[in-house]
């Protein structure tokens, strides 16, 4: 692969991980951009880093840089990906791609114009037990799928308040139903397909927030399905997993009991099996963390060597999901997804 120049735009906690993943890719990352000053000379020496920019304007002015991945606050993602796609740059853009849907499409409209890929960072797509379980579904070993339940719980890692910007409604648009519901979202719409309405329920019960901090979604798929997205910043730990049941079998994975990388397989072919035993195959999967492999499929896209793992229409119809669920929280009723 083609040793890219790219550039992170944002320089907070997830702009490591992105850092990462193009150093696993082979890219050289010539530049940060961080309108704090301070912040920005300490990410240039933790991350060997040698340019950097107070304005994401002089950074994209820079000719040698191709691809820019956009970890800036919610509020920032639709300029910035304008900007970008005018100077030519390929764009990893953070999610939520943007809390508007108008402004989403704005910027699906612009790369495309300038003819540069647009990745969103759902990074569970790149997930290798997520992988692994859409290449099962397509394949029809577990049958028809008929319910499933993705969940994505956590509590800051015990810190005393909610990070950064993410209890700003404001900044971030949303708490725990935006933040990890959308990854949900998305990867529910990879699994099981489009949804067809969706009934939430959420609630502040921590964290004192203007945001919500707990929330469960159901789902109703255009397949027939039945799902549930389970969300919040009231667990203990980290929790991250997805169960999906069929006709035929089921999968799941839970990185607090399968482990991140084990994706298991029930289904029923040997005829040893009663109500509570069935036969089980154990995929263990190996390969980067899902955040790491996300940006190298970002630059793989780039090269031409695969589609896009994410589109901005991805984006954009997982924050579609997330709308409709505040808004029948907020009204109490079903809504159906247009």
């Amino acid at each position: 692969m083609t040793r890219r120049r790219v550039a992170v735009i944002g320089t907070g906690n997830i702009a490591q991980l992105h850092v990462n993943g193009y150093r696993a890719a082979g890219a050289d990352i010539v530049a940060l951009c961080d309108t704090n000053a301070d912040v920005l000379a300490a990410r240039q020496v933790d991350w060997n880093v040698p340019g950097g920019y107070t304005t994401y304007q002089e950074l994209l002015a820079d000719e040698s840089i191709e691809a820019v991945s956009i970890c800036t606050p919610n509020s920032s993602h639709h300029p910035i990906t304008l900007a970008a796609a005018a100077a030519g740059k390929h764009v990893l853009v953070e999610k939520p791609i943007s809390m508007q849907l108008g402004e989403a499409q704005e910027m699906i409209d612009a790369c495309a114009a300038a003819g540069v890929v647009m990745q969103v960072g759902h990074h569970m797509r790149s997930w290798a037990a997520a992988a692994k379980a859409k290449q099962l579904i397509d394949s029809g070993v577990i049958g028809r799928v008929t319910s499933c339940r993705f969940r994505q719980a956590h509590d800051w890692g015990g810190a005393a308040k909610v990070r950064g910007v993410f209890g700003s409604k404001a900044l971030s648009g949303g708490g725990t139903l935006l933040d990890n519901g959308c990854h949900l979202f998305d990867l529910a719409r990879y699994l099981a397909g489009d949804v067809h309405d969706v009934f939430a329920r959420a609630a502040t019960l921590k964290w004192g927030t203007e945001v919500e901090d707990t929330a469960s979604v159901s789902l109703a798929f255009a397949s027939g399905a039945l799902g549930s997205v389970e969300v919040a910043w009231t667990a203990t730990g980290w929790q991250e997993a997805f169960w999906i049941f069929g006709s035929e079998g089921s999968l799941e994975c839970d990185n607090r009991t399968t482990g991140a990388n084990m994706l298991i397989h029930r289904y029923r072919a040997s005829g040893a099996t009663n109500w509570a035993d069935t036969d089980v195959t154990r995929h263990e999967l190996r390969g980067h963390p899902s955040h790491t492999q996300h940006v190298m499929n970002f630059l793989a896209a780039i090269a031409g060597e695969r589609d896009v793992v994410c589109t901005g229409r991805d984006g954009l119809d997982a924050v579609r999901l997330v709308l409709a669920s505040y808004d029948s929280a907020e009204r109490g009723t079903v809504v159906p997804i247009n």
